[in-house]
C-alpha cells in the first residue's frame, strides 16, 4: 500500500491552450512544480519552457500576429495578476503592468495583434475598469470606468468594440459592447431574474454575440443575441443537459462546444450554417471532461484541455479540415478523433492504477435524487472501510470525472479510504432550478443533502459507519464546518480547507470586488445579517465532537485567513483536537509543490491518528 504522497503529487498537467496563426500551441504546465508558460510547434515535438518563475503563471495567450505571447502572474498566490509579454524567439520578457496593489484580468488581443484589452481595479478595489494597452510602446489607456466585477472577454472583428461581461452573481450576468474610441457602451442582454451568458464571442461580421445561456431554458444552450434585437435565439439545445463551453471564430464561423452529460463531456465541432443554425459533428475524445476550448486566429484548428479520472490534464487538438462531411443536427454524424498534443508525466503512480468512480444517486430529505461519485479502494474489507465525504466548493460548481485533485484522491484510495463526492443542491450542471435550491434561506438544505448521503453510506455493506470523514475546500470548507456542527454524531474527523466559519466576518473582509457578487447568492449584510449569523458554524462550535484539521493561506483574498484562525481557536478552547496548517506564501489555493506535499503529509498523519 502506497504511503508516500510525493509520487502522487509528482503527476503533472497541461492546461489553458492557445493557438498561433501558424498552428503552434501555447499552454501552461506545472513541470517545475508551479504552472509556467510553454510552447510547442507540433504534436511530435518536445515542448519549450518560456517562463521560469517560482510563482505560478495564470494564463498564456498567443498574439494573432504570432510574434509574442501574453501571460499573467501574481505573487504569493494573492491573485493580483500583472500582465507580461514574452518573445518566443528571443526569450525576452516585457512587463505591461506594474501595479501589485491591483488585479488585472485578461481580456484579449485585438484582431491585428497591436493592442491588448484588460480590466483592472486600479481606481477602486471594488470596481473593475476597462483598459487598452498598445503593445508597441506600452502606453495604457482607460477606456471606460465601470462598477462592480467586470471582465473584458473579446474584441469585435473590426477591432472597434470590446465585449464586456458583468457578473452580478454566479447565476446572473450581463453583456455589454464598449466602443474602444469613445468608451460608450451598449447593454445587449436586458433581462429579468437570473440569466447566465457564458463564454461569449462576436459572430461573423460582428452583428451578433454567441454564448452559452439559460435565457430560454433551465439548462445552458448555445444562443445568438442580435445586437439590433438584443433577443437570445436558441442555436443548439443541450437536450436537457447544459452546453458549458463554447468557442467561435468570427472570421470563418467555425464553432465548437462541449455538452455536460451527468458530468461527462461530449465535444462537438463544425460551423455556423446560418444565423441560428449549426452544422456540427461529435469529436472523439477520451471519456472525461473537455474544457478551455479555443480556436486559432485563422479558424483552422481547435484545441481543448481534456482529462478524466485516469488521464492527467492534456491538450488535444483538431484541424477543422479533418471534420469531413458535417451533419445538420446536434447529433451530427460520426466525427474524427482529436489528436493528443501533450503527454504530461503521470508521476510515480501509473495511470492504470487510478480508479474510475461509480455514478450513483441517492434520495434526500425532500425525495430529490442527489447525484454522487462513489469509489471503493482495492481489497476493501466489508464493513471495515473508512470513507471520505468530499464536498466540492462553489457552490455553483460540480464534481466531475476529471483529473482535478485526482492524484490526492487516489492517494487516499490507496491508503484504504473509500471516496464519496456528492453534487448536492446548489451544484451546477443540472439546470438553473437545481443550482438555485440552496440560495440564501435554502443554504442549510444542502447540508441536509450531505447528511442523507451519509445515511446512504451507512447502509453500504463496505463502509464502517464509525469512520466517516468530512472533507472540503472553500465553500466546501464551510460545508465541512456546517456538517460537523449540524450533524456532529456522523463524523470521525473533518478536514477544512480555506473554509468560511463566520458569514458576517467573511463578507466584511473578503475582497471588495467579490462582496456584492457573493451577497447575491449568500445573502447580504444589510438585509440578511441575522440569518447569516444563524448559519455561521462559529456560533455552534460547542456541538463539534470530532477532531478538526484546518488549512489556509495567509494571502487568501477570497476567504480571509481569519476564518481559519477563529474556528481553530474556538475548537481548541473546547479541548477538541485541532491542527492548523497555514502557509505564509499561499492564498486561496496551495500553488507550490512543497507546500502541497507538506499539507497532505500532515493530513494523512492526522487521519492515521484519529480515523
Amino acid at each position: 500500500m502506497e504511503r508516500d504522497v510525493r509520487p502522487y503529487l509528482a503527476a503533472r498537467g497541461t492546461r489553458g491552450p492557445t493557438l498561433s496563426p501558424d498552428g503552434r500551441l501555447g499552454f501552461l504546465a506545472d513541470v517545475t512544480g508551479t504552472m509556467q508558460a510553454w510552447t510547442m510547434d507540433d504534436a511530435a515535438e518536445w515542448p519549450t519552457q518560456r517562463t521560469f518563475y517560482d510563482e505560478r503563471v495564470s494564463f498564456v495567450s498567443w498574439s494573432p500576429a504570432g510574434d509574442r505571447l501574453a501571460f499573467g502572474k501574481d505573487a504569493g498566490a494573492d491573485e493580483h495578476d500583472q500582465l507580461f509579454l514574452v518573445d518566443p524567439d528571443e526569450g525576452s520578457i516585457e512587463r505591461l503592468t506594474d501595479r501589485p496593489d491591483a488585479i488585472h484580468t485578461w481580456g484579449g488581443w485585438s484582431p491585428d495583434g497591436e493592442r491588448i484589452a484588460f480590466a483592472a481595479n486600479r481606481r477602486d478595489s471594488g470596481h473593475f475598469d476597462v483598459h487598452v494597452v498598445d503593445v508597441q510602446n506600452g502606453n495604457s489607456r482607460l477606456v471606460r470606468q465601470s462598477e462592480g466585477l467586470r471582465s473584458v472577454v473579446g474584441w469585435s472583428p473590426d477591432g472597434d468594440g470590446l465585449l464586456v461581461t458583468q457578473a452580478h452573481a454566479s447565476a446572473d450576468q450581463d453583456l455589454y459592447v464598449v466602443d474602444v474610441a469613445t468608451g460608450d457602451r451598449e447593454h445587449v442582454t436586458p433581462h429579468e431574474g437570473n440569466v447566465r451568458y457564458l463564454h461569449p464571442a462576436f459572430g461573423p461580421e460582428g452583428e451578433a454575440i454567441y454564448c452559452a445561456s439559460d435565457a430560454n431554458a433551465d439548462t445552458l444552450e448555445l444562443v445568438r443575441i442580435g445586437l439590433e434585437t438584443r433577443a437570445a435565439e436558441t442555436v443548439v439545445s443541450g437536450d436537457g443537459w447544459s452546453i458549458d463551453d463554447v468557442a467561435l471564430d468570427a472570421g470563418t464561423g467555425r464553432l465548437a462546444y462541449a455538452r455536460n452529460v451527468d458530468g461527462y463531456s461530449e465535444l462537438y465541432a463544425g460551423r455556423l450554417a446560418g444565423p441560428t443554425e449549426a452544422a456540427i459533428v461529435e469529436v472523439e475524445i477520451p471519456d472525461g471532461v473537455a474544457s478551455e476550448l479555443t480556436i486559432g486566429p485563422n479558424g483552422e484548428r481547435l484545441a481543448a484541455t481534456v482529462s478524466s479520472t485516469n488521464l492527467n490534464y492534456s491538450i488535444f487538438a483538431l484541424a477543422f479540415d479533418e471534420l469531413g462531411a458535417i451533419g445538420d443536427s446536434p447529433d451530427g454524424t460520426a466525427g474524427p478523433e482529436a489528436t493528443r498534443w501533450t503527454h504530461p508525466s503521470a508521476g510515480g503512480v501509473p495511470l492504470e492504477r487510478y480508479h474510475e468512480p461509480e455514478l450513483i444517486r441517492y434520495e434526500t430529505f425532500d425525495d430529490r435524487e442527489i447525484p454522487a461519485f462513489f469509489t471503493l479502494p482495492d481489497d476493501y474489507v466489508p464493513g471495515e472501510t473508512p470513507v471520505i465525504v468530499d464536498v466540492h466548493g462553489g457552490p455553483h460548481s460540480q464534481r466531475r470525472p476529471s483529473w482535478r485533485n485526482r492524484p490526492i484522491r487516489q492517494y487516499f484510495l490507496d491508503r484504504g479510504y473509500a471516496l464519496f463526492e456528492p453534487n448536492v443542491r446548489g451544484s451546477s450542471g443540472y439546470g438553473s432550478e437545481y443550482a438555485a435550491l440552496d440560495d440564501v434561506e435554502g443554504r442549510m438544505d444542502s447540508v441536509r443533502d450531505v447528511a442523507a448521503g451519509v445515511d446512504w453510506l451507512r447502509d453500504h455493506p463496505a463502509i464502517d459507519a464509525d469512520r466517516i470523514v468530512c472533507y472540503g475546500r472553500s465553500y466546501g470548507g464551510f460545508m465541512v464546518l456546517a456538517c460537523i456542527t449540524g450533524y456532529p454524531d456522523l463524523w470521525a474527523a473533518a478536514i477544512d480547507f480555506v473554509g468560511i466559519a463566520n458569514w458576517v466576518t467573511f463578507l466584511e473582509n473578503t475582497g471588495e470586488w467579490r462582496r456584492s457578487h457573493r451577497e447575491a447568492e449568500y445573502g447580504s449584510l444589510a438585509d440578511d445579517r441575522e440569518f447569516l449569523e444563524s448559519i455561521s458554524p462559529i456560533h455552534d462550535v460547542g456541538r463539534i465532537e470530532c477532531p478538526l484539521f484546518v488549512q489556509h493561506g495567509e494571502n487568501d483574498p477570497r476567504v480571509p485567513v481569519g476564518e481559519a484562525r477563529q474556528i481553530a481557536e474556538a475548537v481548541a478552547d473546547r479541548g477538541i483536537p485541532v491542527e492548523t496548517c497555514i502557509f505564509p506564501d499561499e492564498g486561496h489555493h496551495t500553488t507550490k509543490l512543497e507546500n502541497r506535499i507538506e499539507q497532505f503529509e500532515r493530513i494523512a498523519a492526522f487521519l492515521d491518528e484519529h480515523v
